[in-house]
């Protein structure tokens, strides 16, 4: 495994730039028309990186109406979030969920002239998802809406908080512990070996050729590295040879970059925003970080337990940890808020009795268990461990849907039983499902992050679940103590962290 140092030293060193100068670029052109950034995520794990901007789980015209009109100190907000959870559907579902959101996005803002919209398809920094069924999906309704082209697809899956990086055109996943200051590439870690969306190349524009089947072979693609990025030491500068080398796209071209840090990001918004403001028309498909780089949003500090019951009372009750996901991080942060939370009491979904035939009365006695649970202080609730997989994609996405169904069953009953004083989510699809169904959370406001740049904090602003605070806790992010930490926080029975 290289080190990143070792990486890097080819490369010009990373440049400061505020986001005010990427806020204002952003203003500027919105003089005439304000744009608002229409960001499609996959699962709601996206909206980690983002402060106080608005959050539908459906998408009518009027959920879209309410979220451009949603203000923040008497200012509306520069993007929207839409939770089309998609990376748990077939290809079909996920197509023609893209298509039905676009549709009535671009709707809901030709009822006000003075608003233009750019669409972002926020999938996995480690790659994982429907690329690029998603990007071309989104760039077709848009031309047949509007009758406007896509020049150029951005691909950003880059999360640096978490530890994915892209350098030299190669997306990596960052060592910790005795590992810290190596890279691996992504293609080499257990991620790749997805049941719905492996892969096999690291490089990014092989990654696309790959994922496209060879419609965009890896030399068609863009390719803007360390040395566009950082080009000058002048932000500007930067900005009109990133927008230079996107230029020459045409007809969907993929454009990767490369990204090691957040000041990489606001070098790149500034780049695409010149590239826009001479006229290119540009999807983005990316990771978390993005959004908040391209519209000049600054880095939220972590939200304190305090904060995260700003302006409601916290229930007397337990708070409810449901863990779904299966990846590697997670279940090691399962055992460490297990051995560290002895007050909490521990229920397992067992998957093989979800499969079985007395799935009914099996999860009635979850929900019973779970209940009575609440009443004496936190529950933590966790499929068990064993990965059913299968070695049909399909039937690998039935089966996740299947357990993820009676997780929300269980959540939604619950609540609707005896409201737990909080509620996190951990796993993608999980957090997904147990937004939409489990707390029936139609809109919703992202407060920020509980750790630093990851792990968010949704406020509900209807249904039941309104004034319980929502966790979105993604499966691979954070290391093997982030779980017990957001716990800890939020909790009113979890003894304090030792000094």
């Amino acid at each position: 495994m290289p080190l990143e140092a070792d990486v890097l030293a080819a490369f010009p060193a990373e440049v400061q730039i505020p986001a005010r100068l990427v806020a204002d670029s952003v203003a500027a052109s919105s003089e005439v028309s304000r744009r608002v950034l229409v960001v499609l995520d996959d699962d709601p794990t996206g909206t980690q990186s983002v402060a106080n901007l608005p959050v539908l789980t459906r998408w009518d015209v009027a959920d879209f109406a309410w979220a451009f009109a949603y203000e923040v100190d008497g200012q509306r907000q520069r993007a929207v979030y839409v939770l089309t959870n998609t990376r748990s559907l077939d290809p079909a579902e996920a197509a023609s969920r893209n298509e039905e959101i676009v549709r009535n996005a671009l709707a809901a803002a030709s009822a006000d002239p003075a608003l233009r919209l750019s669409f972002v398809s926020r999938s996995d920094s480690t790659l994982r998802g429907h690329y690029p069924l998603e990007p071309d999906v989104i760039a077709a309704t848009v031309t047949a809406v509007s009758g406007e082209a896509t020049d150029g697809v951005v691909i950003v899956p880059a999360f640096p908080d978490a530890g994915r990086v892209t350098i030299g055109g190669v997306h990596f996943t960052r060592g910790t512990g005795a590992d810290a200051g190596q890279l691996t590439p992504v293609a080499e870690t257990e991620f790749a070996r997805d049941a719905s969306f492996g892969f096999a190349n690291s490089e990014m524009a092989k990654y696309v050729e790959e994922k496209s089947k060879g419609r965009f072979p890896a030399d068609s693609v863009i390719v803007l590295d360390l040395n566009v990025i950082r080009a000058s030491a002048d932000p500007l500068i930067s900005a009109k040879a990133i927008a230079d080398a996107v230029d020459a796209a045409t007809g969907s071209t993929p454009i990767v970059a490369d990204i090691v840090t957040e000041n990489d990001l606001r070098a790149l918004a500034l780049g695409l925003e010149e590239a826009e403001r001479r006229g290119k028309k540009l999807l983005y498909r990316v990771g978390p970080p993005f959004v908040r780089a391209r519209i000049g949003q600054e880095i939220r500090a972590e939200l304190s337990g305090e904060e995260a019951y700003a302006g409601n009372t916290p229930s007397a009750a337990g708070g409810l940890i449901v863990v779904g996901s299966h990846v590697g991080v997670t279940t090691r942060q399962l055992k460490a808020l297990t051995e560290q939370h002895s007050a909490a009491r521990i229920v397992e979904i067992d998957v093989e009795k979800l499969l079985g035939h007395d799935a009914g009365e099996y999860l009635d006695d979850t929900v019973g268990t779970v209940v009575t649970a609440l009443r004496g202080g936190d529950v933590i609730v966790h499929t068990s461990r064993l990965l059913i997989k299968t070695a049909d994609a399909a039937e690998s996405l039935r089966i996740a849907r299947t357990v993820s169904a009676a997780v929300v069953a269980v959540v939604n009953r619950t609540l609707k039983t005896f409201p737990p004083r909080f509620v996190i989510a951990k796993g993608g699809i999980t957090s997904s499902d147990v937004a939409a169904h489990g707390l029936e959370i139609r809109h919703a406001i992202v407060r920020g992050p509980m750790l630093p740049g990851i792990v968010s904090l949704w406020e509900p602003v209807d249904g039941p679940a309104k004034g319980i605070p929502y966790i979105v806790f993604a499966g691979n992010v954070g290391d093997d103590q982030s779980l017990a930490q957001v716990t800890r926080k939020l909790s009113n029975t979890f003894s304090p962290a030792a000094p």
